[in-house]
């Protein structure tokens, strides 16, 4: 053994305490859930720096204290890890920090197209509509509005003919723009549907109706969207850390960056400005020489709170939308879709086969958007093909991201090739009942996101938000995956419920470990980093029913707080 060793044996005991430092911090009085299986609860926790030096019963943590030890009494509130983003979209979140609220309830109030068109209004008065010209709102959903369909380019006139009106669809794969914003884009009746992507037509089949659906939203947004400096840029990652922070999350994922989003990141990190700390998968949907991972951000461990982890590949598009990739058709088609209408790929098969092997080839993590079983399909047949040629590789952890219609072959499958899910729980409260009405019928509904499923086959699977699809809202997904109870009141397959101590670890050490991250974090353990949430219960001891009450009350990153509740 060496000294190093022994040394170690010396400091740490099996209570979780190192010896032979004093704590600049302790914190105790209330309740402590640990997520470490060693030491599932504790009474009081000692931090020194970034990194927690003990964990332990309350006499033997505060034998660290001397006069500058500061004592922080937690009144009986609960301390937990950091959460930890499964996946999402931390920047974009700033975007919709800015833009027009258009979330139905309980997040916002629009509940109609005259609401929504209010909403826009209101927004177009505040200086920034005016500095970049534009009306932009974010989170408007088809699915919950009165008239159950989106607004047409003619609603959007009605708020403006002069400036471009662009509202991005709460599922973020479908806009819905006015007549301005569509001329802008350069979208006419004689405009083709590109790969991937659908623009919705009026009755005569050619004009569009201002409804545009995956790559050519994501191209029509671009043009429209106004040009942006460097401080805007930064402006909007750091409005995206704070929503973040103020629902107890310490790292957050940027899932699908490009390069001036990546480069926004850069220039935080290295100004020492990051709130929280921030992993980013460039896409390679569009390129297959994606930014950054040819620079020192692409490394295993984080710079200024930054790095560059993997690549991010897009097959599919929304269920709620309408556009996910199935092998059984809707349960009731889109506007104008046949009865056989299954959706579509984001891509060819053989683009996604060439793209997944490059992954193996470069030895890339790869996250992969599967929401429909036709998209997971094409993700594992690409990886099987990949191993034949590259073999197994060393420690991956790629991540199917959603799976909310995936099968339990392939479920068997992604256990074999040691794919990680990463499910969208969420989804049961938001659309639960969307999918079981309209989307995918009572049968297929049931099994959306089978977080049980996954855990019968003892795999370890996160559970996201992908905001700004939703909030990052941690407890809303607690709730939702524990309960599996839609807006409605419904349990929509109480079969694939999990418990509360196995969702708790789907938010924090299992995204943890398929970010290659949970050595630093995911659980209070002595070594980690000293980031926590604090909540104003206990979840082990709330009914189940009223865990959507609980209430982040502080966040605390590195040792410092980085978020306090009013």
């Amino acid at each position: 053994m060496t000294k190093t060793c022994l040394l170690m044996l010396c400091l740490v005991t099996t209570a979780g305490i190192a010896w032979g430092q004093s704590a600049d911090t302790i914190y105790h009085g209330g309740e402590i859930v640990t997520i470490d299986d060693k030491n599932p609860t504790a009474e009081a926790v000692a931090i020194k720096g970034s990194k927690i030096i003990a964990v332990g019963k309350t006499a033997e943590v505060l034998r660290l204290k001397d006069d500058n030890t500061k004592l922080i009494h937690l009144g009986g509130r609960c301390l937990l890890p950091g959460f930890v983003d499964g996946h999402g979209h931390v920047f974009n979140c700033g975007l919709q920090a800015v833009s027009a609220n258009l979330l139905p309830p309980p997040d916002h109030t629009v509940k109609d197209i005259p609401s929504l068109q209010a909403e826009l209004k209101k927004w177009a008065a505040t200086e920034t509509s005016k500095k970049f010209k534009i009306i932009l709102g974010f989170g408007y959903d088809d699915a919950q509005l009165k008239e159950q369909r989106h607004p047409t380019r003619h609603d959007l006139d009605e708020v403006s003919k002069d400036l471009p009106v662009y509202c991005i669809h709460q599922s973020g794969h479908l806009g819905a723009c006015n007549t301005k914003a569509l001329e802008i884009a350069g979208i006419s009746a004689e405009s083709k549907n590109p790969t991937g992507g659908v623009i919705r037509r009026e009755m005569d089949g050619k004009t569009p109706d201002g409804v545009l659906e995956e790559t050519i939203h994501l191209t029509a947004l671009m043009k429209v969207m106004p040009k942006m400096g460097e401080a805007e840029l930064d402006g909007l990652a750091q409005a995206g850390m704070k929503m973040y922070a103020a629902h107890g999350y310490t790292m957050a994922e940027e899932g699908r960056s490009i390069e001036l989003i990546d480069k926004s990141w850069m220039r935080l990190a290295e100004k020492g400005k990051l709130l929280i700390d921030v992993i980013s998968y460039p896409d390679i949907s569009f390129s297959e020489k994606p930014f950054g991972l040819d620079t020192p951000w692409y490394a295993k461990n984080l710079k200024g709170g930054y790095r560059i982890a993997g690549v991010k590949i897009s097959l599919d598009g929304s269920p709620q939308g309408k556009t996910a990739f199935l092998t059984q058709p809707y349960f009731m088609p889109p506007h104008g879709q046949p009865a056989s209408f299954r959706g579509y790929p984001a891509m060819p098969v053989e683009d996604a086969n060439r793209k997944i092997a490059l992954c193996y080839e470069k030895g890339w993590q790869f996250l992969v958007h599967c929401n429909g079983d036709a998209a997971g399909d094409m993700m594992l047949g690409a990886i099987k093909d990949a191993r034949a040629k590259f073999g197994p590789g060393n420690d991956r952890r790629d991540v199917m991201i959603h799976c909310q219609t995936v099968r339990e072959d392939q479920l068997d499958l992604m256990k074999e090739c040691g794919v990680i899910p990463s499910m969208f729980g969420m989804h049961c409260f938001y659309w639960g009942d969307w999918h079981r009405d309209s989307v995918l019928g009572a049968e297929r509904a049931e099994r959306i996101s089978p977080a049980r499923s996954a855990l019968r086959r003892d795999m370890i699977f996160s559970q996201h938000h992908d905001a700004p699809v939703a909030l990052p809202n941690a407890i809303r997904i607690l709730s939702s995956v524990v309960t599996r109870r839609t807006r409605s009141g419904d349990i929509l397959g109480a079969s694939q419920c999990i418990p509360v101590e196995v969702a708790l670890k789907s938010l924090t050490i299992w995204p943890a470990y398929h970010h290659y991250e949970e050595i630093n974090r995911g659980s209070i353990e002595v070594g980690k980093l000293a980031d926590f949430v604090v909540l104003d219960k206990n979840p082990h001891k709330v009914p189940i029913l009223s865990l959507s009450d609980l209430k982040v009350k502080e966040t605390i990153k590195d040792g410092k707080t980085i978020y306090v509740a009013e």
